[in-house]
């Protein structure tokens, strides 16, 4: 009887020692495990440190490394079909060669894209808007360069297309378009002022308007589809990724492409957070108009407000001008009030509260935390906190458009975000809670409109929740004597069930290389993956960190940024040879 004694180094995974101590010693059948993390990050660090020139060179050396992997590099240099771990290493080494190979070309392409100032301009159409055109352009230029296929469905939807060797095609889906910033709100803690559309890094930060909400994604898998077809993997379906011009302002551009296009059967969304979401909340939008007043100035009047430069984000700042009145007595009634107030609502979140004489008037801005629109809790919502300061300042107000609308924000939302005082708040046990936060303030068309950005889970529908909300501020309109007008756009919510192996398949690749749990999740974000069949998200924002799409200093981590390079590299190897998606 011969005995194999096998010595393990403590920093090599058990499964790979193992099956190299097998073939060291002659014994067949010795496969290699799939890698997982933390070889994974054991080969990224020794590749980072000796960048190889090409992935034959990276194939060689990681074969060298581990000597289980040399019959899936023999099978892949060969041309043979990858089956099994083989192809699940060989993903996976392709992955971090991408990572390792690319990391710089990407950061240059995000750096690019957020230049482009892709914000909806109300004076043109989105698929005339310059930026937008020259968006298409840059994408078309990486296509040609990358050796892949590229359409423009007339400034819609701008689309690159990786062929596979069959018939089936399954989608990627991202976005060009970014919602508004107020560029005075981008300013470091330690004042550093930055330029929303130019990448400024800081440490492992990108900061930028667009860098994790779309743009680093967009980049992310132009650069996957560039390696995945020079590497020469066969694929068994063609890849089709798809980038949107719409989709922050209601995703028309997608539903002009629906028109024009047959889509993919199977989608996969990269815009919104991992593992994989499979449900997603209805997004909306409640706005109250009041009608605007002339004031005669012998009392203090609110004559302008501003929030957030859109809907779907809570801002980082809510001010307020003042004029009319003895403009020192109310800056001073305002003074004595700041102290208390901000102690009495200090275990709701930090803020702060400024008040200056400017002239004749009294400027106030009260300075919260900005969050994207979907995720109130990980902001400080500052335009409530300015409706309830003014309310409870003990300074007497001109009847006005602006002092109705403190009231309306003071009476029905208060500092709360799941519909407490609208008395509509539900839950679902997946979902999560609906919320209801204030976030625009402006004036438009003789109307000041007041716009609170709605999430709604399951368990209603947006007819029953329109309903319920309209007739309570009715309620209220009508006990306050109060002339007002409702619109409430409110989408639906998602949930779906895609049981079989694309959805095991971005569970497993997520879950390997981050060691993290994975499991379907839901999002409170709204995404175009409603509109789309069969459609998962899969990224980019990491579980456990905060979300800073939509925010003020909106930054995507370069070590994140890293691990969806890696993740969506093996993601079209691995559902691209799927022998089926269900």
């Amino acid at each position: 009887m011969t005995r194999l004694t096998v010595a393990l180094p403590v920093a090599t995974p058990l499964a790979a020692l193992l099956a190299a101590a097998l073939l060291a010693a002659g014994i067949p059948g010795a496969l290699a495990a799939p890698l997982a993390k933390p070889a994974l990050d054991q080969l990224v660090a020794r590749t980072t440190a000796n960048p190889p020139a090409s992935f034959t060179a990276f194939l060689d050396a990681a074969a060298k490394a581990d000597p289980t992997l040399a019959p899936a590099v023999r099978a892949y240099r060969a041309r043979k079909p990858l089956q099994g771990d083989d192809l699940v290493n060989i993903g996976r080494l392709l992955g971090v060669y991408n990572r390792v190979h690319n990391h710089q070309a990407v950061l240059d392409s995000i750096t690019e894209m957020v230049a482009l100032r892709t914000v909806r301009d109300e004076k043109v159409p989105q698929h005339e808007n310059p930026a937008i055109v020259d968006f298409g352009k840059v994408v078309e230029r990486m296509a040609k360069d990358f050796g892949l296929q590229y359409r423009n469905v007339d400034n819609r939807v701008f689309e690159v297309t990786l062929p596979g060797q069959g018939k089936e095609t399954f989608g990627i889906l991202t976005h060009a378009d970014v919602v508004p910033v107020v560029a005075d709100e981008w300013v470091l803690d330690d004042g550093t002022k930055l330029d929303p559309f130019k990448v400024t890094r800081v440490g492992d930060y990108l900061y930028g308007r667009g860098t994790i909400d779309d743009k680093g994604s967009i980049a992310a898998a132009l650069y996957a589809m560039k390696t995945v077809r020079e590497s020469g993997v066969p694929l068994a379906r063609s890849i089709r990724l798809m980038i949107e011009t719409t989709e922050e302002t209601g995703g028309d551009g997608m539903k002009y492409y629906r028109d024009k296009t047959a889509l993919p059967e199977y989608n996969i969304v990269l815009d919104s957070k991992y593992p994989a979401v499979v449900a997603e909340k209805g997004s909306g939008a409640l706005t109250v108009r009041f009608p605007v007043q002339a004031t005669d100035g012998k009392l203090p009047a609110i004559v302008a407000m501003a929030g957030a430069a859109s809907a779907n984000a809570i801002p980082q700042t809510a001010t307020a001008r003042i004029t009319g009145g003895d403009p020192a007595a109310t800056a001073a009634a305002l003074d004595k009030a700041r102290a208390g107030f901000i102690a009495q609502h200090a275990a709701q979140g930090k803020f702060t509260i400024d008040i200056a004489r400017n002239g004749d008037a009294v400027d106030v801005k009260v300075t919260g935390s900005s969050a994207h629109g979907s995720r109130p809790e990980e902001g400080v919502n500052p335009v409530p906190r300015l409706a309830l300061f003014l309310q409870g300042a003990g300074v007497q107000f001109a009847d006005n458009a602006y002092a109705h609308a403190i009231r309306y924000l003071t009476d029905l939302y208060g500092t709360g975000y799941l519909g407490e005082k609208l008395e509509v708040g539900y839950r679902d046990d997946f979902m999560g809670p609906l919320t209801i936060s204030p976030t625009l303030i402006r004036e438009r068309n003789g109307k000041l409109e007041v716009t609170a950005n709605v999430r709604m889970p399951r368990g209603s529908t947006p007819d029953a929740l329109r309903a319920k909300i309209a007739a309570r501020v009715q309620a209220w309109a009508a006990s306050t004597h109060t002339t007002l007008e409702i619109q409430h756009d409110q989408g639906d919510w998602m949930a779906r069930d895609p049981k079989g192996a694309w959805l095991s398949t971005l569970l497993n690749v997520y879950g390997d290389t981050t060691g993290l749990e994975a499991k379907p999740v839901p999002t409170a974000g709204s995404t175009t993956a409603k509109l789309m069949p069969n459609a998962i998200n899969f990224g980019p924002a990491m579980p456990g960190k905060k979300y800073t799409a939509h925010n003020a200093r909106e930054y995507k981590e370069v070590s994140d940024l890293n691990l969806d390079m890696q993740m969506f590299t093996e993601m079209l190897v691995r559902v691209g040879n799927l022998k089926a998606m269900q």
